[in-house]
């Protein structure tokens, strides 16, 4: 079986709360999903305002390997002629040879929210369909809130399909607009339509309201429609809509259908997206996820590094993901041993050194450290424990102060630091948006002068987690996650002394780079 697949990521996406995608992050999340290989690409709606206008224009330019690209719009106002509407003249004007159209599949949106009849709602989708189709447009009828209209009027729902199938239309799209449904219903549902519209390629637009969304796509997938709309990672208004991200693999690697994509490129995919949007990916999306194949339980380990199937339903690298063992304080040697033998091959899991390092690991947790989101540390720690590692630069002194109030409203702070490379010293000072900004800028700036390569090393995220909140003097940790341009890495402190835990933090994530990686 073949399905296609219909990305709305830059349509229905873009209606996602923090979303605001540029005109080079859609041309840039055009190309990645062009590259990944999805059947068709909905860029936008180019009535809604000029920028979308401009973005297709620009879009004309690329050319693209597979994807077909897919304008949104309307169907005509009723009382409007389709030659005469702006909507519809926006449309056509986007130059795409598919064109999307929504129209209303529910009655009570015919009466209540259009306020015209149910007659004259069947009379606008099918001029507007006839017109479109006129101009040689492949047409995909999108069915708005069609399972709550097949709900409260099976016969009228189903008459909206079978006008819109008459005037030419090449797909009928049904959509959970409110994302209420449920699979079964979903099922019977879409078996109906299916045998009332045979010869009709049938497709599904799932929200997420119920959290079914997923669900509910695989299952009208398995029930007859091959049509497939979503958004990659679940972008989309409220809850969001249809998660492709995990569609495709539970299709292409649970029910054998062909999705004609590359698989390997799923993660990669995702987490370009999820970059261009400014919107972090969660690390236990499925498939995708940082820790979709990350295990921490050692009996887990233990079996995966035995049989990987026998806690991981697929191989990672078959959506270009990897496996991770996490370090903790459940931990045991065979965690930790695969860490340390890149290091030292020679050590096996019954060797003092692996016993050494594990209880080591468990004691500094105990007192607040966690490795398994900090693993650029441990990485320093094993070869600490190696005699494998040497200090590159000592921080001699350092010291922050902070304004109070902030005469321009701006809070700044002010740090100055010491450092010893080879017996000679360098002092530095900087100013930050907050103290741990204003210690890496003046940390950086006293080691460049030593080590140029660390220019181009930057902090992407801070994290602090108070471990005992009983009192004042809690202890704090503090993740540091940093990049040099091209990877990213995390390294950890611990202190009951914020600014302390975070200087640790920060000299690791210095020490790291400089070591080698």
């Amino acid at each position: 079986m073949r399905a296609e697949i219909f990305d709305s990521t830059l349509r229905d996406g873009s209606q996602a709360e923090g979303i605001s995608f540029s005109i080079r992050d859609k041309l840039n999340i055009v190309k990645a999903l062009d590259s990944f290989g999805v059947d068709y690409i909905e860029a936008g709606n180019p009535a809604s305002n000029p920028k979308e206008q401009l973005f297709f224009e620009q879009l004309r330019e690329l050319t693209l390997r597979k994807a077909r690209v897919c304008a949104f719009g309307s169907t005509v106002r009723y009382g409007t002629t389709p030659e005469e509407d702006s909507g519809l003249a926006a449309l056509v004007a986007a130059g795409t040879a598919t064109v999307a159209v929504f129209g209303k599949a529910w009655d009570l949106h015919v009466t209540e929210i259009l306020r015209i009849t149910p007659g004259n709602n069947l009379e606008i989708v099918a001029s507007t369909i006839r017109y479109l189709k006129s101009l040689g447009k492949e047409l995909i009828f999108d069915a708005e809130h069609f399972f709550d209209g097949y709900r409260g009027n099976r016969d009228y729902a189903l008459s909206v399909l079978r006008t819109a199938a008459d005037a030419g239309a090449d797909c009928l799209c049904l959509c959970d607009t409110n994302g209420g449904m449920l699979p079964l219903e979903i099922a019977e549902i879409v078996r109906d339509v299916c045998r009332n519209f045979p010869d009709t390629r049938i497709g599904i637009h799932c929200h997420d309201d119920t959290g079914c969304a997923v669900a509910n796509t695989v299952t009208a997938v398995m029930s007859g429609v091959c049509h497939i709309q979503g958004t990659f990672n679940g972008f989309g208004e409220r809850c969001g809509n249809a998660n492709l991200s995990a569609i495709i693999p539970d299709l292409a690697l649970k029910c054998g259908v062909d999705c004609d994509v590359d698989l390997r490129m799923l993660k990669a995919t995702a987490r370009s997206i999820a970059e261009i949007s400014n919107i972090h990916l969660p690390k236990n999306a499925p498939y995708v996820g940082k820790s979709a194949f990350s295990h921490k339980g050692g009996m887990h380990i233990d079996g995966v590094q035995k049989l990987s199937r026998s806690f991981e339903h697929i191989d990672p690298e078959t959506v270009g993901n990897e496996r991770r063992f996490l370090l903790s304080e459940v931990s045991g040697r065979g965690t930790v041993l695969p860490k340390i033998r890149k290091y030292a091959p020679e050590l096996t899991k019954h060797s003092e050194k692996t016993a050494w390092i594990t209880e080591k690991l468990k004691e500094r947790e105990l007192h607040g450290y966690q490795y398994e989101a900090a693993e650029a540390s441990f990485e320093l720690f094993v070869k600490k424990a190696l005699g494998l590692w040497s200090s590159h630069f000592n921080m001699v002194m350092y010291k922050v102060t902070d304004d109070f109030p902030a005469p321009d409203g701006e809070q700044q702070s002010n740090a100055i630091v010491k450092i010893e490379v080879g017996g000679r010293t360098q002092m530095s000072c900087d100013s930050g948006n907050g103290p741990v900004n204003a210690l890496d800028k003046a940390l950086r700036n006293a080691l460049t002068v030593f080590y140029p390569q660390l220019a181009t090393m930057h902090l992407i995220d801070y994290k602090v987690r108070v471990i005992d909140s009983k009192s004042t003097d809690a202890v704090t940790r503090v993740l540091i996650e940093s990049s040099d341009g091209t990877t990213s890495y995390t390294t950890v402190g611990v202190s009951s002394d914020i600014i302390e835990a975070s200087v640790t933090a920060l000299v690791d994530s210095y020490e790291y780079v400089l070591s080698g990686k």
